[in-house]
């Protein structure tokens, strides 16, 4: 079954590399628009979306991702956060901190999936103008400072950062699982996946030697393998988490 919203998104791909073009404000503010429209558990809407307009800021940004360059370039980056600070204040003269519950795990995952469920949102309505689109995780290669070049109070943090702008390449589509080994019925299989993630290693490393000419050779296994084994995996970010009032109960 295909129509044409099923088609944008069957077509969606990172993009990495962007015209000069500047996008209009109407367009900014229909894509943010867009985005405030997403789900929300208990209308909570726990996120703010910081707009990057400031050169050097976007220099930082870029550096600190890991010399992302497409963050400079792009027409617009924004920083998606989760937010509770809101409702702090919306909530401290009926709640004091004690009693309000903002530290709970669960109000956590709800600002986190919040926040997401808002960007993704955003992008489809980027992608429908024509527009590229790409997350950036990489900011959270170095949080705290990160939170800190945006000012972020206490009860924020930043997730990702998102790229948008008007696309100068046309990637070669990143092939996804199997359909049946994400789809489980009425409790999770097990027995299937093996067969689905040999699959998929053979799609994807086909993937790869076709889009770097032959030059590299990896499958998803080994793509999950070292991304496993790495030493480094952000193991900064709990304590930051908990010095900013999540995940503390």
């Amino acid at each position: 079954m295909v129509n044409q919203t099923i088609d944008l998104l069957m077509k969606h791909c990172s993009i990495r590399k962007y015209s000069a073009e500047n996008i209009t404000q109407e367009q900014l503010h229909a894509i943010i628009a867009a985005g405030q429209q997403a789900s929300t558990s208990s209308n909570m809407q726990a996120y703010s979306i910081i707009r990057i307009t400031n050169k050097q800021l976007r220099q930082q940004f870029a550096k600190l991702s890991g010399q992302q360059q497409h963050v400079v370039e792009a027409a617009e980056f924004l920083v998606w956060c989760a937010d509770l600070w809101r409702i702090h204040a919306a909530v401290s003269e009926r709640l004091d901190e004690e009693n309000d519950n903002l530290e709970l795990t669960e109000n956590f995952i709800v600002s986190t999936v919040d926040a997401a469920l808002a960007a993704q949102n955003s992008a489809i309505a980027a992608e429908s103008m024509g527009l590229g689109i790409l997350y950036v995780g990489g900011i959270r290669n170095k949080i705290k400072q990160a939170a800190e070049l945006l000012q972020l109070p206490r009860y924020v943090y930043p997730l990702f950062g998102m790229c948008i702008g008007y696309p100068l390449e046309e990637p070669l589509r990143r092939p996804r699982l199997p359909l049946e080994t994400v789809l489980h019925e009425n409790s999770y299989s097990r027995e299937k996946q093996q067969a689905g993630i040999e699959q998929y290693d053979q799609q994807l490393l086909d993937y790869v030697k076709q889009r770097s000419g032959g030059k590299q050779q990896f499958s998803w296994s080994d793509a999950m393998t070292r991304r496993l084994a790495a030493s480094q995996q952000r193991s900064d970010i709990l304590p930051f988490l908990q010095e900013r009032g999540f995940i503390k109960k």
